[in-house]
């Protein structure tokens, strides 16, 4: 797997959003997975976090303060 370069190019949103998302996505992925799901998988969490936010798999929203 790879990071979904091409996808992070064509975006023409806030990228300080998609960026959050991603890193959210990562570390909820890091604290979900257990260690062999996460010796299965053969990318980084990242990696994987980037793909589920920019396929929109995984839907996110900034909350205004």
């Amino acid at each position: 797997m790879t990071f979904p370069l091409k996808k992070l190019i064509e975006y023409n949103k806030n990228m300080y959003e998609i960026t959050a998302a991603a890193s959210r996505r990562s570390y909820q992925l890091t604290m979900l997975l257990d260690k062999e799901e996460k010796e299965d998988f053969e990318g980084k969490m990242v990696t994987l976090a980037a793909n589920e936010v920019f396929s929109g798999e995984v839907e996110f929203r900034m909350e205004n303060e």
